[in-house]
């Protein structure tokens, strides 16, 4: 069975390579990505879990969480770039690093974790039903960031 457990600083290449074999949008690369990865790893508000298999990372998500004055002061729980490597998609290595991220945002004290999805596969929304997130309770809306000129958009989801 799937195990996940919090990444280290020495996954970054492994994530790196996983996002490049996944569909998902461009990644940070170089220094920009060390520095980014450095951040992330020195907030206590972001969490990430990685899944290991055939001797690299095949899984990940992140938990992002914020706090909030309404819902009686409990935190806000976000859940971001969830991926699973292509060739091990079914194994149980996606659920096991959602489920890690959500009992991390329970014992950080979140009302709720949010997750959005712009993927049209109805596989991936059986997934995150199957992770414990009901659709439709809420309706998602996304401000994109202004064009820049000269520089490249970033068109996936």
């Amino acid at each position: 069975m799937p195990h996940a457990k919090p990444a280290q600083e020495s996954d970054l290449a492994a994530l790196l390579a996983l996002f490049r074999v996944s569909d998902v949008s461009a990644a940070a690369e170089g220094s920009a990505a060390e520095a980014i990865w450095s951040d992330i790893l020195a907030r206590d508000e972001f969490a990430v879990f990685v899944s290991a298999a055939d001797g690299g990372i095949v899984a990940t998500c992140m938990l992002i969480t914020a706090p909030n004055l309404l819902r009686g002061g409990r935190r806000h729980g976000f859940l971001e770039n969830v991926v699973t490597h292509p060739d091990h998609h079914g194994r149980g290595h996606g659920r096991a690093v959602v489920a890690a991220a959500l009992a991390a945002a329970w014992a950080r004290d979140c009302h709720h974790v949010l997750l959005q999805s712009g993927r049209r596969d109805p596989r991936v929304h059986r997934f995150y039903e199957a992770c414990g997130f009901e659709p439709g309770l809420r309706i998602g809306y996304v401000a994109r960031r202004p064009r820049e000129t000269g520089k490249p958009d970033d068109l996936a989801q």
